[in-house]
């Protein structure tokens, strides 16, 4: 009981605070100051809110898991990609934020035209949509495992804390709520680190464990490499063109700025992913198997001390809330500016702009909501979300910054093969009997996609005229590698 009150008022407190900061940046004059904070913020500032999109509720919960079972090549799953991902942003940081767009689809607009604009919102909207519902499904049932309380309240509860100090101070409250978060959650990574290291014995420990137990490679990095190879590149092509990082990216002051946040969130990232690999390995001394409520709940639940208990809980409900708000904020960013501005009202004054950008923040919480709420377990269609970024948009936006010859055409078909590659590969997942040359959610199933794609692209774009001037003028003002 004394747990368990403790934990209520620290999370109460905790809540508070975050929704005072995002009341206390309410006041917003335009949609570029409620997406993009107009500008003004640091890079240091942005690299934190990039690794507490990326470094959340998976990191927190499910890599442990993995690790737990597969040793430290589960490091492939989730830091190879983020790693490869942000080293590919890096390059690109620069032009992105020289274009000086408020959306991506803004900026595939400038680069093609309005209907490959239209293809890439759509691709956002379905992505943030059920990126969005894995985290609210993470937060209900973290919320079951530690409180008298269901599932579906717990799912809800934690959707309205997000959805409160999202709504209300957009960009900005969810970057100035992110630093908090990510101080929260480092703490809570630093602890139950230093917790599995000290009482299982270490390393040798847990090789000698591992080979008690015959699970060869445990402590090899390359050990069952092509097992990982489907996340790796998924993850990792769909993680370079995610939405809501590009939006970083463009809120960036300078092309410089861009360039410096990603190099920054690339040296963090690799202990932040490391530690977490190896707090997993070091589980599976004191875990013979991952307790139905995954092993991080589980141990926070049963700590000798209340406080500690109540303090580390709200770190990883921190790290949950800070993935789930940016993946909110940028869906509602798809819905304001490149839906509602563009299609609906275009001549909207600011300030409509600013209540249809709450509005749209409310439409996808409630529907990611919603889709927790009945599904409850999306493992494989989360992988196939990233699947729908990977197989229709990869290639044109990449291309788009490097291949003036590309043309709309071109990057329109090719969105509308990811489209329908993507849809059918999440009719199979769901359980519709369609035929199949790949396993779902396979390294195949990836190379298949993006290799027609790249196909379909390339040869298109040699075979329709394109408005070379267009595109031209647009890798100028990119001016990627500083050549013009």
């Amino acid at each position: 009981m004394e747990r368990t009150t403790l934990t209520i008022f620290l999370l109460s407190v905790y809540v508070i605070a975050i929704i005072a900061i995002g009341i206390w940046n309410s006041k917003n004059d335009s949609s570029e100051d409620y997406f993009l904070a107009a500008r003004k913020l640091p890079a240091w500032l942005l690299a934190i809110t990039f690794i507490a999109s990326w470094w959340g509720g998976g990191s927190a919960i499910d890599l442990v898991d993995h690790a737990h079972n597969n040793g430290l090549s589960s490091f492939w799953i989730y830091g190879v990609p983020v790693l490869i991902a942000t080293a590919l942003m890096y390059l690109f940081s620069k032009g992105i934020r020289n274009i000086g767009t408020i959306s991506q689809p803004e900026l595939m607009g400038q680069r093609y035209n309005d209907t490959v604009a239209l293809m890439l919102t759509i691709f956002i909207i379905v992505f943030m949509v059920i990126a969005a519902t894995v985290q609210v499904i993470v937060m209900g049932r973290f919320f079951h495992a530690f409180f008298d309380m269901g599932y579906e309240n717990g799912a809800i509860l934690g959707t309205v804390i997000v959805l409160t100090y999202s709504m209300f101070g957009g960009f900005k409250g969810v970057v100035l709520t992110d630093l908090l978060q990510f101080v929260f959650f480092l703490f809570t990574g630093i602890f139950l680190f230093y917790i599995t290291y000290s009482q299982s014995g270490g390393l040798e420990v847990v090789k000698i464990n591992s080979i008690a137990n015959a699970k060869e490679g445990y402590t090899s990095f390359f050990s069952n490499v092509a097992d990982n190879l489907a996340y790796v590149i998924t993850f990792g092509t769909s993680w370079m063109i995610q939405a809501n990082i590009w939006q970083r990216i463009s809120a960036a002051k300078t092309g410089s700025d861009a360039k410096k946040m990603m190099f920054l969130s690339f040296l963090a990232f690799i202990p932040l992913y490391l530690m977490v690999t190896y707090t997993g390995m070091f589980s599976s001394v004191l875990y013979e198997t991952v307790p139905e409520t995954g092993i991080i709940p589980d141990m926070v639940s049963n700590l000798s001390s209340p406080v500690l208990s109540a303090i580390l809980f709200v770190g990883l409900c921190s790290a949950i809330m800070s993935t789930m708000d940016s993946l909110i904020n940028t869906g509602a960013l798809s819905l304001t500016v490149d839906v509602f501005q563009k299609y609906i009202q275009p001549e909207a004054k600011p300030k409509v702009g600013v209540i249809v950008a709450r509005v749209s923040t409310f439409v996808m919480a409630a529907i990611a909501l919603f889709m927790a709420l009945k599904i409850q377990s999306v493992l494989t269609i989360s992988w196939i979300a990233s699947d729908f970024l990977t197989s229709g948009a990869f290639v044109p936006l990449v291309l788009g910054f490097l291949w003036a010859r590309g043309t709309s055409i071109a990057a329109t078909m090719s969105m509308i093969f990811g489209l329908l590659f993507s849809t059918y590969n999440l009719l199979v997942a769901l359980g519709v009997d369609l035929p199949v040359a790949w396993d779902i959610a396979s390294a195949k199933q990836a190379i298949i996609g993006i290799t027609i794609s790249l196909v379909l692209y390339v040869g298109i774009s040699l075979l329709t005229p394109g408005d070379t001037e267009r595109s031209m003028r647009f890798i100028r003002k990119a001016n990627l590698f500083g050549r013009y």
